[in-house]
């Protein structure tokens, strides 16, 4: 699995238990399980999720799956 399919399957799983939709950051945030400390990591790359939140336009909400926020957010990285 490349990069970008690692951080898009650990940000997927991480909001596995979240209810959808979600429409504000800060309901995205308190999905994570850890909230903004939580990491997701490929390699030598470590993103949190309040690292990753920071590429967020308040226009992507509401979201409705794990799948649309970490497509846009691995998008957004660049990966």
């Amino acid at each position: 699995m490349n990069v970008r399919e690692t951080i898009k399957s650990q940000i997927i799983g991480a909001l596995k238990d979240a209810c959808f939709p979600i429409s504000s950051p800060e309901a995205l945030l308190a999905a994570f399980p850890l909230g903004a400390d939580t990491t997701c990591q490929a390699g030598d790359l470590k993103v949190t999720a309040g690292d990753a939140g920071k590429l967020l336009k308040a226009d992507d909400f509401p979201f409705q799956s794990a799948e649309n926020v970490a497509e846009t957010i691995v998008s957004r990285a660049g990966l």
